[in-house]
């Protein structure tokens, strides 16, 4: 505005000259934009005059301009006082001299003040600068509202001051797009509301001069630099950069802190998943093991903070600690006690408040007496007495006239081809079309005449022709659709033109290849030489219209499927006839038409109603648009065009290219026909059109929009008048209003607000009113907006084929208030969405199809898309390039936009862009953006004439193949429906918990194995206390027995050990152990070993030399940084005074490699056992008491904690006898075992059973499998095996690495059926699917389907269940145990710790599989972890055990007492309070099933949920990861890996990403979505890294804990990090 006032005031030269100056600065880069800005207005401001306070009004403000006489007829129905118009006419005067928007108004009716305001025509001279800067094509005027601008600026600026925190995603360098701009070619900058295109390749499109862009978009940047930067701690990198911004950030980020010497790291990050080594940690205190240098800072609870990722979050959680939009009251059940909020309605929303509207009726359709009884009946009229009557010019790329076609032509090509079609298609007897059949018409855009001449013939023909787009690939976005519609209309032919049929894709035969989705069909070209000349006596047959169908006009739906509306010959007709009535078409007038001439109004305009007029049409392909944006305005003047029709796209690329042109004269126009004029936005660029254009003879009354729609064709077009002085309507209407569906003029400080334009009055010959958009069709209120409702002939008649939903759009019969139908005859849906305004005039305010409903609340894709792009836009996305839709997440819709970058933008500036566009909309339509996604340009998938394909965009984004480069979701600011956060209840007394548990029948949650003392066995062993005895006796009965086989991986015995052979190799161990190593009896010793044999022979010569044995995993050569500082730990938490190993991990533990990650000089002796001594010992030590130590038990918690626990031999004894009981073990039995040996089950399994129970042991290293997955498998085939054991890694392992090889493994004879037993020896919840699969994948070599079963060991009790199936004979005998069973339990319960079952497949129900027999002499019970309590059986609590094999305690240097006396000594609070149990810190629940065992006792299952330590507290509900991982790993291909873990409250959800790094986004809005459907709860972070990165342990247990450690140190090197807002 000041620039369209400087002229009118006289600066002073040296200000002139300043300015000039300033300009020049400004071109030459000298300055920025914002400093120009700034000193320029410094300059000027004193010489500007003060605006008046109107002025900001007027920017926001409702007008509705109406002629003065409709002024006056209102105020005569109104009755209110109000000034005289021509008073208010000088004052207009007087306002528009001062630079100023003219304003008057008046009130009329209840509440609607009608604001009028007239825009003074602006003469070239006094604003020919505005118009340089103003039409430079930096915006697309289509969605371009100067009002609407300065309403985002204030918005944005509002939130300025409240320094809005988003964090920036942290992005991998290789991630971040480098473009070559030379390489670039700019996408199509079309609009993205239909199928609009963009300039391309020409020096009009878009320039990028500085002077080129708005004031408008430095007032914004003025208004927000500096909001989101300044609280970024990071920058990520810039593209192209060297980064050294990013490590800027950094280095400031991280100045107090200095590089220590880095902690072991514990955990290996490699891609060799071999040796993934424990996280050891004191094992009570932690020792918090840090990766790289993450020494830096701790928060209270030890958790390693690097500041950078740390403040990042701390950002976001401070961002998310605003408060909210208010809170919300009422609830709905979703069918459990979780209760998601339901939306109450604002009780201030404005409601309508007018009366009940009146339907408008048009004004007649006159009958002219020479108007033709048909449209084939005019079309002969012509032909024949005009034949050399041009009808069609059609204009090549260059915009010369590339053909005419005369009405002489017209008649006979369309005589023609109706001949050819009837007649030369299939036989005589059996015509392959017949009148009434379906044809499609395949022409391309830039060939109107052939297109023209085909859909003639068909109607000559009387076969219904079916426009389509020609399909470019066999896979077009939305081209499968248009194939089912094709086939729902039994279309067999296609007719085309040569040209196109020659440019279709061809097979190599060179037969047109079936698109995919289509039916059949024969491609037949119309050109005439392909044609037989019809025989003379030949003739069509003309009738008069009727109610057959004449066209199929096809329609894409908002879901992307496409229906087909069947358009009859009296509707075609009378269309054309109202149409010609309202434009006041006159014979040979000249139309330009611009729009695509297949369907909609240029179809209607350049197609038919010509014909019936013997119009001629100028016709502009979009091709030449694309090279020529000027080319139909040239057309206009070379033809003294009379009509021309055109979208607002034309008119604002016509903006962008006009400074080139000198000669352009439009006052041969009397019509503009605005085809989208429904579209609220078009209304800038017809503003800005004639701003420019009136100085070119464009005269304001010539601009008509109207609004049409494929079911009721031209719903109502603006007239063009011959009175100047009549202002077309418009209305500034409140957006807030709207979306509550009501219209409300907007008051002056309001911000957001939409300006409408009318699209003039009801068709000639039409009834049309607004009904309620949904439930029965109800008239609306006359302030009120609603769906557009046409009863007229003109219309179209149904959807081809589809009776239901006809009856819904076509067949609506509106009711009034009382109930009853205003008409008896039928009104069709227009899908617009809308009112009828003073004096008739019909206003759109969107569409349909583009409406969202969040929350209750109605908003228009097209209103947000106008404000998105009213911020700064042309720096970073392109115009019109830009998709918005609503998903539906958690029962409610959630707006998307998606927009495509430009490749020169950076990181910074679109995310700056983003959350600015976040801001504004927040502001403008008060609702929140669920996600805002960027994607690469030219990426989107296009509509056939160029725009953004929205149901595919949809799609894409929906099933993660969208591939953003930028993501920025906010399910925290949108998301206000989740369920109340769970109080915790008081607790309530033990009384009261025994009485509630009898009264409902619900018995105390208690279990236990088979009695010990009862049992009646010969067992040889228990006479012995110890172990070492059992060794000696067996050496002496049975020397020769076989205890150990070990194979190596080609599946051959590398290694093995009869009785005799380990009683020997142990004594000379000890002796070793006493005359080298010095050792006294009960020093700690520390066996380094591979699995094998010779770490059995180690356990068993500490034995006998009295030394407690440590067992601890060796590191792995390869990647010794990372795996020995573990040993190193081991070694010295356990005290231990040697060191044992073989003689090549001693030089391991010496190598130079190993000096550099540990210090060499503080091992322990180290004693090599490949060189033994030959003596015996004098004698085998023999403790002097069974609860003396026996071993030390090392093992790292999936929560990190490094954890020692000490065996008595008393309980070693006990434990090896529970499970030779369970798993009836004897000397005859062979066992394969394929576990890890250092720790837990693994360990008593492998090197303590076989001597006990006198079974042969076939042992198989894991790692051995790395290079044959197929060993352990072919190893129980080859021995016979019946019970076989495993970890859940090694089952993985042949689940993936076998998958496709069972073929070839049977014919290699693998058979798997005498396997009775497999059992996975785990300490987590049993892993049903993983189980599952593998069961179904081995089924065919013969595995049973019952054999595979889990164990459950823990710290406290290395195992507590065991459960080995009984298959065969055996089963009948009775010795079974019964099959394992699976029960499915309510999540949400389970949230709540309660015990739900569900049936199978209901929703949120979770598949559990108990975890295997309790073992002999072991008792359960499930407390309450708070309490101490006992539960009932429907709760979920703490697994508590007490056992004659439970551990002694924790082994720890720090001596903690109380955790320890907490673990191993615990009582329940009440009820049975004398025995002492073990706290397992496991989940569970008992249930009792209807199996019985044995000896017909009722089985009690156990099943296992989660570790306490690692549920999450989220909401006030327990969470277990592994169901939220589940879920994610389920929501996208690539998705191979997931752990959850949470830090200060949000939840951070990090994914192991199996594919090209472009697809890391695409996960992270579908993750947010899983997470929140199935769980209720909002992701924090995505973080998505590389495979391999989670850290799993020895037992194949994600380490969630050393793996947030990582992420908080910032050293897991993710691909891409996304901070949810």
């Amino acid at each position: 505005m000041a620039d369209r006032s400087l002229e009118s005031v006289s600066l002073p030269l040296e200000v002139r000259a300043r300015l000039a100056e300033l300009e020049l600065e400004l071109s030459e880069g000298d300055i920025t934009q914002k400093g120009y800005e700034k000193k320029r207005s410094k300059l000027i401001g004193a010489y500007l005059p003060q605006p008046p306070a109107a002025n900001g009004a007027a920017a926001v403000r409702c007008r509705l301009q109406h002629s003065e006489g409709a002024a006056r007829r209102m105020l005569r129905t109104a009755n209110i006082g109000v000034c005289d118009i021509r008073e208010a006419a000088a004052r207009e005067r007087a306002a528009s001299t001062a630079g100023n928007r003219p304003l008057f108004y008046f009130r009329f009716g209840v509440d609607q003040a009608l604001p009028q305001e007239r825009r003074t025509p602006v003469t070239p001279s006094s604003s020919s600068r505005y118009h340089r800067r103003r039409s430079s094509g930096s915006r697309d005027e289509r969605y371009r509202s100067d009002v609407h601008t300065e309403a985002v600026q204030a918005a944005l600026a509002k939130h300025k001051e409240r320094k809005m925190a988003v964090p920036m995603p942290s992005k991998r360098r290789s991630l971040v797009v480098q473009t070559s701009m030379d390489a670039y070619t700019p996408p199509d900058t079309s609009s993205g509301s239909e199928d609009e295109g963009s300039v391309q390749g020409d020096s009009q499109g878009t320039p990028t001069s500085s002077q080129g862009s708005i004031n408008m978009e430095h007032w914004i940047s003025q208004a927000i630099h500096g909001s989101t930067t300044s609280t970024t701690s990071s920058s990520s990198t810039q593209s192209g950069g060297s980064g050294a911004a990013h490590r800027l950030a950094d280095v400031m980020a991280q100045t107090h802190i200095e590089n220590h010497s880095a902690p072991p790291d514990v955990t290996t990050y490699t891609s060799e998943h071999s040796i993934q080594v424990e996280r050891p940690q004191g094992s009570t205190a932690r020792v918090a093991p840090k990766y790289g240098n993450a020494e830096l800072m701790e928060t209270g609870d030890g958790v390693p903070v690097s500041s950078r990722v740390s403040a990042k979050i701390q950002q976001l959680v401070n961002t998310l600690k605003r408060p909210k939009r208010p809170p919300l009251r009422e609830f709905f059940v979703d069918d459990f006690e979780e209760l998601l909020e339901v939306q109450q309605p604002d009780p201030n929303q404005p409601k309508p408040e007018g009366a009940q509207m009146l339907a408008m009726r048009g004004e007649q359709l006159g009958v002219v007496t020479n108007w033709p009884p048909s449209l084939e009946a005019a079309l002969q009229r012509w032909g024949t007495i005009s034949p050399k009557a041009p009808c069609l010019t059609t204009m090549d790329t260059n915009g010369k006239p590339l053909y005419i076609l005369t009405y002489g032509k017209l008649w006979t090509r369309s005589m023609k081809v109706a001949y050819n079609i009837l007649h030369k298609l299939g036989t005589k007897q059996e015509p392959m079309v017949r009148p009434g059949d379906r044809v499609t018409l395949v022409f391309p855009n830039n060939d109107p005449a052939a297109f023209m001449v085909a859909f003639y013939g068909c109607l000559l023909a009387e076969v219904v022709p079916v426009p389509i787009e020609v399909p470019l690939t066999r896979k077009d976005a939305g081209s499968q659709q248009i194939g089912f519609l094709l086939g729902s209309c039994g279309v067999t032919v296609a007719l085309t033109s040569d040209a196109c049929h020659k440019g279709l894709p061809k097979s190599p035969t060179g037969e047109i290849p079936q698109f995919k989705g289509w039916p059949k069909l024969l491609w037949f070209v119309t050109e005439s030489k392909h044609l037989s000349k019809p025989p003379r006596d030949w003739f069509p047959h003309i009738k008069d219209a009727n109610n057959d169908t004449a066209y199929i006009e096809y329609k894409t739906c908002k879901d992307g499927s496409v229906l087909g509306v069947t358009v009859t010959r009296i509707a075609l007709l009378t269309h054309c006839q109202a149409l010609t009535q309202a434009c006041g078409y006159t014979e040979a007038e000249t139309i330009v038409n611009v729009l695509d001439f297949k369907k909609d109004v240029g179809l209607w305009h350049g197609i038919l109603t010509s014909v019936m007029n013997m119009m001629h049409v100028i016709s502009i392909p979009y091709s030449l648009m694309k090279v020529n944006p000027l080319s139909w305005i040239q057309k206009v003047c070379q033809y003294k065009a009379k009509v021309a029709c055109v979208k607002s796209r034309d008119m604002h690329w016509a903006l962008v290219a006009h400074r080139d042109q000198r000669d352009i004269n439009l006052s041969s126009l009397r019509m503009l026909i605005v085809a989208d004029g429904a579209n609220p936005w078009s209304i800038s660029s017809c503003d800005a059109f004639l701003n420019v254009f009136q100085s070119k003879g464009l005269r304001q009354e010539v601009i008509c929009p109207c609004a049409s729609s494929p079911e009721a064709l031209t719903v109502a077009i603006r007239r063009p008048t011959d009175d100047s002085n009549q202002p077309p309507g418009r209305g500034v209407l409140s957006m807030h209003g709207l979306t509550y569906g009501v219209i409300r003029v907007d008051s002056e400080e309001k911000l957001s607000v939409l300006t409408v334009q009318d699209v003039g009055l009801v068709m000639p010959g039409a009834i049309m009113c607004s009904v309620k958009p949904d439930g029965i069709p109800q008239l609306c209120k006359t302030d009120e907006i609603g769906e557009l409702c046409v009863c007229a002939i003109a219309t179209g008649t149904s959807y081809y084929g589809l009776s239901g939903m006809t009856k819904n759009t076509f067949e609506v019969f509106p009711m009034t208030s009382s109930g009853g139908p205003i008409t008896e005859y039928p009104f069709i849906r227009t899908g617009l969405l809308g009112f009828i305004g003073p004096g008739g005039l019909v206003f759109v305010i969107g569409k349909m199809d583009g409406l969202m409903v969040v929350s209750g609340r109605r908003h228009n894709a097209d209103d947000i898309v106008a404000t998105a792009l009213a911020v700064e836009p042309m720096k970073f996305v392109y115009r019109g390039r830009i998709a918005v839709f609503s998903v539906s997440v958690l029962h409610d819709e959630r707006i998307v936009i998606v927009a495509e970058q430009r490749p020169d933008s950076t990181e910074e500036d679109s995310f700056q862009w983003m959350s600015r566009v976040l801001q504004a909309i927040d502001s403008i339509h008060q609702v929140g953006v669920y996600c805002l996604a960027l994607v690469p340009a030219n990426t989107l998938p296009k509509t056939p004439l160029g725009g953004i394909h929205l149901s595919e965009t949809k799609q894409l984004f929906l099933e993660g193949s969208l591939h953003p480069c930028n993501v920025l979701m906010c399910p925290h600011t949108c998301v206000t429906n989740l369920p109340k956060p769970r109080q915790k209840q008081p607790e309530i007394g033990p009384a009261s918990v025994m009485v509630g548990n009898l009264v409902s029948g619900k018995r105390i949650a208690q279990a236990s194995g088979r009695d010990l003392g009862q049992i009646e066995d010969n067992d040889q062993a228990r006479k012995f206390l110890f172990l070492s005895e059992v060794l000696q006796w067996r050496a002496q009965t049975t020397p020769d027995h076989v205890l150990y086989t070990l194979l190596n991986c080609r599946g051959t015995i590398a290694n093995s050990l009869t009785c005799v052979q380990l009683h020997k190799r142990a004594e000379k161990i000890a002796v070793m152990l006493m005359e080298r190593g010095h050792l006294q009896d009960g020093d700690h010793v520390a066996l380094v070993y591979p699995p094998g044999i010779d770490l059995i022979a180690a356990f068993y010569g500490c034995l006998y030399a009295g030394c407690v044995p440590i067992t601890v995993r060796p590191p792995h050569p390869q990647n010794i940084a990372t795996t020995l500082p573990t040993v190193k730990m081991i070694v010295e938490v356990s005290r231990s005074a040697c060191l044992m190993t073989t003689q090549l991990i001693c030089k391991l533990l010496r190598s130079r490699e190993a000096a550099a990650a540990v210090d060499v000089r503080t091992w322990p002796p180290v004693l090599d056992t490949d060189d033994l001594p030959k003596k015996r010992p004098a004698q085998i030590y023999k403790p002097s008491n069974p609860e003396m130590l026996a071993y030390l038990d090392f093992s790292v918690s999936t929560t990190g904690m490094l954890a020692g626990v000490k065996m008595s031999h008393a309980a070693t004894s006990a434990f090896c006898r529970s499970i030779k009981l369970q798993c009836e073990l004897y000397p005859s039995r062979e066992v394969a075992i394929c576990l890890d040996p250092y720790c837990g089950l693994g360990f008593v399994l492998w090197c303590l059973c076989s001597v006990y129970s006198g079974h042969q042991s076939i042992l198989i290293p894991p790692s051995e499998l790395e290079t044959n997955p197929a060993l352990w498998l072919l190893a129980v085939s080859q021995y016979k095996v019946r019970d076989t054991f495993c970890s859940y890694s090694v089952m993985e392992l042949c689940t993936k690495g076998l998958g496709s090889q069972t073929e070839s493994l049977k014919a290699r004879g693998l058979d798997l059926s005498r396997v009775r037993t497999c059992v996975v020896v785990a300490e987590e919840r049993p892993r049903i699917a993983l189980t599952q699969s593998f069961s179904k994948l081995f089924k065919d070599l013969g595995l049973h389907p019952r054999a595979v079963s889990t164990s459950l060991g823990c710290r406290v009790n290395l195992a507590i269940c065991l459960q080995p199936h009984r298959l065969g004979k055996l089963a009948e005998q009775g010795t079974s145990g019964p099959d394992p069973t699976t029960v499915y339990v309510d999540m949400r319960a389970l949230r709540h710790d309660r015990v739900r079952l569900v049936e199978r497949g209901s929703p949120h129900s979770l598949p559990l599989m108990e975890s295997g027999k309790i073992l002999p002499g072991v008792r359960i019970i499930i407390a309450n972890p708070e309490t101490k309590g006992p539960l009932g059986d429907s709760h979920l609590g703490e697994i508590w055990v007490h056992s004659t094999h439970n551990a002694s305690g924790y082994f720890t240097i720090y001596g903690d007492e109380s955790l320890q006396s907490d673990h191993f000594n615990s009582r329940l609070s009440f009820g049975d309070t004398q025995t002492i149990w073990a706290r397992t810190g496991y989940l569970g629940f008992l249930r009792r099933t209807e199996l019985t065992d044995a000896n017909g006792e009722r089985h009690d299952a156990l099943y296992v949920v989660g570790a306490l330590d690692e549920a999450m507290e989220l909401r006030g509900m327990r969470y277990h990861p592994i169901d939220i991982e589940t879920s994610v790993i389920r929501a996208h291909k690539s998705i191979t890996e997931c752990a959850v873990f949470t830090w200060t409250n949000l939840l951070v959800v990090v994914v192991e990403l199996d594919g090209s790094e472009q697809e890391a986004l695409d996960l992270v809005p579908l993750v947010t979505n899983v997470v929140l459907e199935e769980h209720y709860l909002i992701v924090g972070v995505v973080v998505v890294v590389d495979i391999g990165v989670i850290p799993i342990n020895s037992r194949g247990e994600k380490q969630r804990m050393h793996l947030r450690d990582g992420f908080l140190a910032d050293q897991l090197d993710p691909i891409y990090v996304a901070y949810n807002m």
